[in-house]
């Protein structure tokens, strides 16, 4: 994984544009407020389930990215394993630094 987007993700997160938890993020999907979600890839069975299947109802992408730890460093909290993106801006730039 390139490191850049982290970077990325932590301006997003410093500018409002991301939101955490389980609870707010299958809300922004249900209410098309994500663009893009981040799951890190030790997020546990049943919380990637909920999300995945979420995601893929309300046809919102999703990522699987690096380790909880380095995801949680790159915004400044500790043990985060799904970020969403509010913004589309953030999120398109964020899809062209990860590949896809």
């Amino acid at each position: 994984m390139k490191n850049n987007y982290l970077n990325l993700l932590g301006l997003a997160f410093r500018a409002g544009k991301c939101s955490l938890g389980e609870d707010t993020i299958l809300k922004d999907i249900r209410s098309r407020r994500a663009v893009l979600i981040l799951l890190a890839n030790d997020i546990g069975p049943q919380t990637k389930k909920k999300i995945t299947d979420k995601c893929k109802t309300y046809k919102i992408p999703y990522v699987i990215v690096d380790d909880r730890e380095t995801i949680s460093n790159a915004i400044g909290k500790t043990q985060r394993v799904a970020i969403a993106i509010l913004d589309a801006g953030f999120a398109a730039k964020m899809n062209t630094l990860l590949g896809e």
